[in-house]
């Protein structure tokens, strides 16, 4: 069993290096524990650049994805970030590390208060965890340099693109419900620009202008 995990979490860090260049952001990796965010039960697995579930049928995202993510958004230190999909808050906390002021919208109550309460804990004031509504992102606090989406859309939703700035940056994975690309959406004064960064899968983004409790 792992016990030495700022061990284990410098060496997930030197692995994700091979893949992603922003050292801001594998400085961020570094100082987050990400052990924090996972069952007890899976602390042996925490560094391992691989998903874990967390409950609720939800997991915590591949450390790799979570860096390219957060890489694209290009982040400078002081943008507002809308986060879609909170999980186990772990994504937050990385991009707390980056960014002024973090807005995380979760859907499950209890992901949403557990996140809460290991953020407060590990002393990130700049998050704000709130429980996600039939609409999508958390318009009284838009416009929003940047956007992560931690789920799967059928669509990029014009709800979200409505939040952002111009200028702002959204990633968010785009396709059908078991198989997606993630996209950047860049938000011009007048239209979008969509960069394809690859394959991926996400479990359904569900909310108005993406999948139904239904089709989940």
């Amino acid at each position: 069993m792992v016990t030495d995990f700022s061990l284990a979490r410098h060496q997930l860090v030197d692995h994700l290096s091979r893949e992603v260049r922003d050292k801001r952001v594998l400085a961020a990796m570094s100082r987050v524990p990400r052990e924090m965010f996972v069952p007890s039960g899976y602390w042996h697995a925490a560094y391992e650049d691989r998903p874990l579930p967390i409950g609720q049928g939800q997991t915590i995202s591949q450390p790799l994805i979570v860096a390219m993510m957060t890489e694209a958004l290009e982040l400078e230190g002081g943008e507002n970030v809308l986060e879609v999909g909170t999980g186990s808050g772990y994504q937050a906390a990385i991009l707390a590390e980056l960014a002024h002021w973090v807005v995380t919208v979760e859907r499950h109550n209890e992901l949403a208060e557990k996140a809460t309460e290991t953020l407060k804990k590990l002393g990130y004031a700049n998050v704000e965890v709130h429980l996600a509504e039939a609409g999508l992102g958390w318009p009284p606090k838009a416009p929003y340099n940047a956007m992560v989406v931690s789920a799967g859309a059928p669509a990029v939703p014009r709800q979200l693109l409505d939040q952002l700035a111009v200028g702002g940056r959204l990633i968010i994975p785009v396709g059908p419900r078991y198989e997606q690309n993630l996209l950047k959406v860049v938000k011009k004064e007048h239209d979008t620009s969509i960069e394809d960064l690859g394959p991926c899968r996400w479990v359904p983004l569900i909310g108005e202008a993406a999948w139904t409790e239904q089709n989940e």
